[in-house]
């Protein structure tokens, strides 16, 4: 390789020449564009994360109804927030582990019953205070609290004490569980003085980042916290995050140089955003579903036979092929697919017009069924809800769609309204899916799904350490929602991210949410 071409590209890395003049100097020494990109990622990537600047985000889900208590956030722009400002005990690790943040470590008893966590010493929060065990207590207490409205409450059902010991935080458990640390990595469960119960909404943590400047569902602008305890992420001196919950408005946002991040870009778009100069779309399998959700505790989704027509009525293939564009797989009514530990494959369900006729007729319903939509539920939503109203259609099910504002869907529609489109990222193991959404205690129980035997079943899984008798208990459970329950689950969405050349430091297949598992801003680092 040319010595100065790498001479130059080294200088470009570490910010001593700018990306427009290497790129100039890189063409007139008969290097292509594309070449010369190539040669400046690897680069920047050798020489290692940079201190300071600016990295910009735009995404989706923001409203001017959001709040910053973490108990209640609901959405893709406040689960990045929280990150920003909050940690938890422990956070889900790129490989899918999980890693120490808040707790510097944590053991089980043998019959995982009881878990103690070693509180990290000398972290302070944001304000100054020094974290304590007690501070840990209070936060699980309130999300605990029924009348906290956590959406993180079905996590914390098995929990029959919880006890501060100097720098120990101890969790004795009705019956075993396994999974707990990964439900206590949980973003609602971001540890606040007094746990949050002076205030909730203060955004005071252990996190890298301080929130300056907060405009619900507009801007929201953080600092380096010059206090925080972990140099190996935080690396931007700022970030700023622009909710831009139109797809076309922020793909053009990252391409205009105006952000240097997004989410969810359009399926339908991805390759073409991935040919732009400066682009690159990441993307990345996992447990992620978008979904239409039926309340089965309201009428006239309250009749089985009606939830199995509208089961019968999609045409899942077609979603796959004209929603997703091949970044995805086909669903089966169950939020559980192959990224989960004890998976169980069912016998795919398909579209089928004559069963779906046979169901709703048995139903008796008379009349259309009215589903809700909008564009920030996911991408393509209303879109692929016009695919449904023609599958459906065909069975002789009138299908009415009701387009939704994008501003307040998650506040105003989700979880309100008896059949919507909606959106699920999975969660890292199916205790913590389940318990979220599912299980009848939990305050995210989106399809209103109230089921004894499948409670019984999800507590029971918990502490089964047989892998067999687990994996039989999480398939019955997973067949109750599938044949029972209110959701219609088509397809799993592959997360498509995109991020501009002005920043680096991407890691390809990280576990958990978009975007990192919504790090990215913390773990990433500014070139220009």
């Amino acid at each position: 390789m040319n010595k100065h071409i790498k001479f130059l590209a080294d200088h470009a890395a570490r910010g001593k020449l700018s990306r427009r003049d290497f790129l100039g100097k890189a063409t007139a020494l008969g290097f292509g564009a594309a070449s010369a990109n190539l040669l400046l990622s690897s680069a920047v990537s050798a020489a290692g994360p940079q201190q300071g600047g600016t990295i910009r985000v735009g995404i989706q889900g923001g409203s001017t109804s959001d709040s910053l208590d973490p108990a209640i956030v609901n959405n893709s722009t406040m689960n990045m927030v929280t990150r920003l400002w909050g940690e938890t005990l422990v956070a889900l690790a790129p490989d899918g582990g999980l890693e120490p943040r808040v707790a510097e470590s944590y053991e089980a008893s043998a019959d995982a019953k009881t878990w103690t966590f070693k509180i990290r010493d000398g972290i302070t929060f944001s304000n100054g205070q020094t974290v304590t065990a007690n501070d840990v207590l209070a936060t699980l207490d309130r999300h605990s609290n029924n009348e906290s409205k956590s959406a993180a409450l079905g996590l914390l059902k098995g929990i029959a004490d919880m006890r501060a010991e100097d720098n120990r935080f101890i969790v004795e458990l009705s019956a075993p569980n396994a999974d707990l640390p990964y439900l206590l990595s949980d973003y609602h469960l971001a540890i606040q003085p007094n746990g949050g119960k002076d205030d909730p909404a203060a955004a005071i943590g252990t996190g890298p980042y301080v929130l300056k400047a907060v405009e619900m569902g507009v801007r929201i602008l953080a600092e380096k916290n010059p206090n925080y305890w972990d140099d190996s992420i935080g690396h931007a001196g700022s970030i700023e995050i622009f909710v831009i919950n139109d797809n076309t408005a922020r793909v053009a946002a990252l391409q205009a140089g105006q952000v240097d991040m997004i989410d969810r870009v359009p399926p339908r778009t991805a390759a073409l955003v991935g040919r732009a100069p400066g682009v690159n779309v990441h993307s990345t399998a996992g447990p992620g579903h978008y979904v239409f959700v039926m309340h089965c505790d309201t009428a006239p989704f309250d009749n089985r036979d009606l939830r199995m027509a509208m089961k019968y009525a999609i045409d899942r293939e077609e979603m796959v092929e004209k929603i997703l564009f091949g970044y995805g797989s086909v669903g089966n009514d169950t939020p559980i697919n192959s990224a989960y530990p004890f998976a169980t494959e069912f016998e795919q369900r398909s579209y089928d017009p004559d069963k779906a006729q046979f169901y709703f007729k048995k139903s008796g319903h008379d009349g259309p069924v009215v589903l809700r939509t909008s564009d920030n539920s996911f991408p393509g939503a209303p879109d692929a809800a016009a695919l449904y109203q023609q599958s459906a259609q065909k069975a002789g099910i009138p299908l009415d769609i009701k387009r939704e504002p994008n501003d307040g869907y998650w506040s105003e529609v989700w979880n309100k309204q008896p059949f919507c489109t909606s959106f699920w990222a999975g969660r890292p193991v199916q205790d913590q899916m389940l318990s979220t959404a599912y299980l009848s205690g939990a305050d995210w129980n989106d399809t209103r799904f109230f089921n004894e035997q499948f409670d019984q079943l999800v507590v029971a899984a918990r502490g089964e350490l047989d892998v067999a008798k687990r994996t039989q208990m999480y398939a019955d459970a997973s067949s109750l929602i599938r044949d029972e329950g209110g959701l219609v689950c088509p397809m799993f969405n592959d997360f498509l991210g995109a991020t501009s050349d002005r920043i680096a430091g991407w890691v390809d297949g990280h576990k958990g949410y978009d975007l990192m598992d919504f790090r990215a801003p913390l773990k990433m680092w500014a070139t220009a």
